[in-house]
């Protein structure tokens, strides 16, 4: 059928909301005025839309989604006086090609969700529709039956025939009647009942009623029939499928009415029969496309967690198995060779996948993106997940052939498999997710098996991602002081500013624990700053108070991503201001792997910050590549040794290969003009043999623990191991 197309000029996306339904209106008023049987002009007719489009709009974008309104609005139209067989296809097609495109603009629903959802708004508005005309039309034939019947009936008492005006009404309805006794044997029937079980009167006069079973008969059918005949009630009505004499189905929706004699006995059924199968298979038309991916045939999101659900469903030693499947590499197949290109793999995957599935019991869907599901229910254990997920892996092997070209596809699977009854679908894919991501982490084109313990490090680590920010608002965040301590005299020449994090629920917690997240997520950059505002405040404050001798200097550490911020060298210097702290009083701490590699771009801000006198440490000297030559070009001041360098000095004897490497490693800087400090002290006899190879400063747990700032003063000088 077409329908009225868009009219020129005209955005869908330039109007407001207001506008675009008015359009989508006029649209719907222009493919069905011309069958409407109206006194209303056009105008008064779109008026008369105009609720049962908002009704569509506000359905379409609904939480929860619901189909009612739409229900609503199909009947609406058979109360306009749009009963024309045109008039439901007609809007249909508006419904189906005009709603997301006027109405779903404004959405944050994804597309595909949007259109699911409008194949399931044209279902519930064709089931509405077709509810209405068929009330309509069951209503005024019931009552002409009866009429008739009782007509008849008073005829033969009254001995004056009305055979032929019965005759009319009877043969001319337009739904199947039929007339049987209590026990079942038909007694009349007209020509429509004849022509939807394929002709031959006779054989349907042949048959009793209760021969007319079905499989997919519920079992209140039958008890509603004997309830009736009984005299115990005096119609019902219900959806009932036959077997045409061709062995095809016929679809029904039935209403069988008992009929009383002059005394109020039961004497007849009157059955009313309604051909719906064109109607049902609309419905499982609309259902398929609600309910699979257009791209693929796949069952979609929708359907598969109908399945998974019943998967989940407590039941005797029931089992799952869930295998959930990412693409590797598939962004850059897409952005690369073109959407075009990227869809036809997707296709070819699907039918790879659909290829893994042997048994009934199992189910390949689509969830969306390069994202697809296997589920198996029934599972014997682990075995059978497992041996799915190597079905899956072993036909992604063989490379695809699309335009030519052979593309090469790898996957990353998480596998989840347990009994059911004991998660919720959520929980399931969750987890799936998860264990798909560590998969994609060890390389990929792999599974793995779900671990509750890794599901909920990586519940905790999201929950702490997605806290990070609020947190800083709040003031969760504190430093703690560890001093560094001159090794010549033993005094304390300055602390390093460790930050901590007291969450509300996981106590306190360590920089391992939230800087990698604060790196991933920008506010490294934010936290960073406050750091630095606070141990400089802290610092200035120290040398107010202990002019005998306190810390002179504060070291702070820096991010790679700080490293890289613009602002860094112009939030330093105001932060110094502000503080009134003389630059050298600061120690910037760099990592050496983050500077492996560096370039002058990345250099020239930590050349600034050293020509302003603030010293520059290279951190974890010894964890990355140890390029001794490279030290020439960095603006560093101080070597902080990694404690794996000095854990060896713990022991007795100590290991002469590893005093040769430190007295290296200090003669060098030294060369260099670079001070040396030592991480990880733990020991007195540590201590001693660094001070005896030149070592400048230490910190460690032999002196001090970090702490709050008022114990920086506070060295316990005790073994900690």
């Amino acid at each position: 059928m077409k329908v009225p197309s868009q009219p020129a000029g005209s955005g869908a996306e330039a109007d407001g909301p207001e506008d675009r339904l008015r359009r989508f209106v006029t649209i719907w008023s222009r493919a069905i005025f011309p069958v409407t049987a109206t006194s209303l002009t056009r105008a008064e007719f779109e008026v008369h839309l105009l609720p049962l489009a908002r009704a569509l709009y506000d359905a379409l974008h609904a939480r929860p989604f619901d189909t009612a309104p739409a229900q609503r609005a199909g009947a609406a139209l058979v109360a306009a006086h749009c009963t024309d067989p045109d008039a439901l296809g007609r809007s249909l097609g508006v419904v189906d090609s005009y709603l997301v495109l006027y109405c779903g603009t404004e959405s944050d629903l994804s597309a595909e969700e949007l259109r699911a959802r409008c194949a399931r708004l044209q279902h519930a508005m064709a089931a509405g529709y077709a509810q209405a005309l068929r009330e309509r039309t069951l209503a005024e034939q019931e009552a002409i039956a009866r009429s008739a019947l009782a007509a008849r009936t008073a005829a033969e008492i009254a001995l004056h025939a009305t055979e032929s005006r019965f005759r009319a009404v009877f043969d001319g309805a337009a739904i199947g009647i039929g007339i049987a006794d209590l026990d079942g044997n038909l007694l009349e029937v007209n020509e429509t009942l004849t022509r939807m079980f394929g002709g031959m009167e006779g054989r349907l006069r042949s048959r009793k009623v209760s021969e007319w079973v079905h499989p997919e008969d519920g079992p209140h059918v039958w008890k509603l029939y004997e309830e009736l005949v009984r005299g115990e009630r005096e119609h019902y009505r219900v959806e009932k499928p036959y077997y045409r004499g061709d062995g095809t189905v016929l679809w029904t929706n039935l209403t069988v009415s008992l009929l009383r004699d002059a005394d109020g006995r039961p004497q007849y059924q009157l059955a009313l029969l309604e051909d719906t199968t064109e109607r049902r298979l609309l419905h499982l038309r609309l259902r398929y496309e609600a309910t699979h991916d257009a791209l693929t045939g796949l069952p979609n999101r929708t359907l598969f967690f109908e399945r998974l659900e019943k998967a989940l469903a407590p039941g005797d030693n029931a089992r799952f198995g869930l295998c959930y499947l990412d693409l590797d590499g598939f962004k850059v197949i897409n952005d690369s060779l073109g959407h075009s290109t990227g869809d036809r793999l997707l296709v070819e995957v699907a039918d790879r996948l659909q290829s893994c599935v042997t048994g009934a019991n199992e189910m390949v869907a689509r969830l969306g993106g390069d994202e697809f599901v296997a589920l198996t229910t029934g599972s014997g254990g682990e075995r059978d997940v497992t041996d799915l997920a190597d079905r899956i892996l072993a036909s992604l092997a063989t490379p695809l052939r699309i335009d030519g070209r052979e593309l090469t596809v790898r996957g990353s699977l998480g596998v989840v498999e347990g009994p059911a009854g004991e998660r919720t679908p959520a929980e399931v894919l969750r987890s799936a997710d998860i264990t798909m991501y560590r998969a994609k982490s060890a390389g990929g084109n792999r599974f793995e098996l779900a671990d509750p313990e890794a599901d909920a490090r990586a519940i905790t680590r999201h929950g702490l991602t997605t806290a990070l920010p609020a947190a800083l608002e709040r003031g969760e965040f504190f430093i703690e002081y560890q001093p560094l301590v001159h090794l010549g005299d033993g005094s304390v020449h300055g602390a390093e500013a460790l930050v901590r994090w007291c969450h509300p629920q996981h106590g306190v917690l360590g920089p391992d624990r939230f800087i990698p997240l604060a790196e991933d997520t920008g506010l490294i950059v934010p936290l960073g700053r406050w750091v630095l505002q606070e141990a400089v405040r802290q610092a200035r404050f120290w040398q107010a108070r202990h002019t005998d001798g306190g810390p002179l200097r504060i070291n702070v550490n820096l991010s790679p991503t700080q490293l890289h911020h613009p602002r860094l060298v112009a939030d330093t210097v105001d932060v110094l201001e502000r503080s009134g702290l003389e630059p050298g009083a600061l120690c910037l701490e760099v990592t050496e792997s983050a500077l492996i590699g560096a370039d002058e771009g990345l250099l020239k801000p930590l050349r600034q910050l050293a020509e302003m006198g603030v010293d520059i440490a290279l951190d974890d000297f010894g964890t990355g590549y140890s390029n001794l030559a490279n030290l020439r070009r960095l603006p560093v001041s101080v070597l902080k040794l990694d404690r794996s360098f000095t854990r060896g000095m713990q022991q007795h004897p100590v290991d002469p290969v590893d005093l040769k490497i430190v007295e290296g490693i200090v003669s060098l800087a030294h060369s260099l003009e670079l001070a040396v400090t030592v991480e990880g002290v733990e020991t007195g006899a540590q201590a001693r043999q660094l001070r005896e190879l030149g070592c400048d400063t230490a910190q460690g747990w032999y002196y001090a623990r970090p702490g709050a700032p008022d114990r920086i003063h506070s060295l316990l000088l005790a073994d900690a191991v």
